[in-house]
């Protein structure tokens, strides 16, 4: 990993601005340029002979390219590491569709033309997976993705954003890595389930309690940053430390659960969406909440050498391991 020239974009997010002070914290990464979304001076890093901040609109084509052409090329950027995707599952539009998935297409067609970049890594989300009764519940790389038409645009682009990367795979000059991401646990990360847990009270389907796993912020930049060192390419699981029934995950965050018909969540959770301004779509996540899918990190573990090694942090202590 020495001698490293890294571009990271979603720099404003937390993922993506933890994974900058991870590198900067890493002598053998020379160069990083952090890309946001917010004014240059937000943000909690000041720049340095190692780290460059760029304010850059990425669904605009234009700014790209004087990005990747102008900054990144002067750099002698080698590693793109694109963690930017728009988090609210309720915003939906033409403008949300550029900046998830047109973005990522453009993005990886320019790199394949630039002189110094020769690795493309995306972060991609478990979201992508069908989760189902008759399919296993440990989930490797080659499982079925959620490829239904009524899905929300929140999936959808998700699973556009990862097959663009994933078809380039073998017919492009870049070594291309995505890293299928457990769900972060945290703030800021566009987590359905952190805003689930928001609420004191959490309804669930009455008569089921599926395994889930979760993962935090520092794993989640471990593996990106196991990722940028690796010469292999392809799709990658990327579970968390944490794999524990909904029932329990309600419990350690210090919320009360409360089974109900399956039938009333979806207008409930969207009457809560409308009183209180939250993001959590029950419909969406709904067979999250009835079936059981957990990340198979293995591939993982044998070729990039990740495995999760940090916990959440729960709120309240699993009294089962105490004594």
């Amino acid at each position: 990993m020495s001698g490293l020239r890294v571009l990271v974009t979603g720099c404003c997010a937390p993922i993506g601005e933890h994974l900058v002070r991870r590198l900067l914290d890493d002598s053998r990464v020379e160069c990083i340029l952090a890309v946001t979304g917010n004014p240059v001076d937000t943000f909690p890093m000041s720049p340095s002979t190692r780290l460059s901040v760029s304010r850059v609109n990425l669904s605009s084509n234009r700014a790209v390219h004087r990005l990747l052409f102008e900054q990144a090329k002067a750099q002698k950027i080698g590693v793109v590491v694109h963690t930017a995707m728009h988090h609210s599952a309720t915003d939906e539009g033409p403008k949300v569709h550029a900046y998830n998935v047109d973005s990522v297409r453009h993005l990886m067609a320019l790199c394949e033309r630039h002189p110094t970049i020769k690795r493309f890594v995306l972060r991609s989300a478990a979201a992508v997976y069908q989760v189902q009764r008759d399919l296993p519940v440990l989930i490797a790389e080659d499982h079925p993705l959620n490829m239904a038409g009524h899905a929300p645009q929140w999936v959808r682009d998700r699973i556009q954003a990862d097959l663009s990367a994933c078809v380039r795979m073998g017919m492009s000059p870049l070594h291309i890595t995505v890293l299928r991401m457990a769900e972060v646990l945290a703030p800021g990360t566009g987590s359905q389930l952190f805003d689930y847990l928001e609420s004191r009270v959490c309804l669930q389907p009455a008569g089921f309690d599926p395994m889930i796993n979760v993962m935090s912020i520092q794993d989640a930049v471990g593996a990106l940053s196991d990722a940028i060192g690796a010469m292999e390419q392809g799709v990658f699981n990327i579970p968390g430390a944490d794999t524990l029934p909904v029932s329990l995950v309600i419990e350690r965050w210090g919320r009360i659960g409360i089974p109900a018909l399956g039938a009333i969540l979806s207008p409930l959770y969207r009457l809560r969406r409308r009183l209180t301004g939250h993001d959590f779509r029950y419909g969406m996540n709904r067979r999250s909440f009835i079936y059981s899918g957990v990340l198979d990190g293995s591939r993982a573990r044998d070729v990039l050498g990740y495995v999760p090694s940090h916990p959440i942090e729960w709120p309240v202590a699993d009294a089962s391991a105490v004594g």
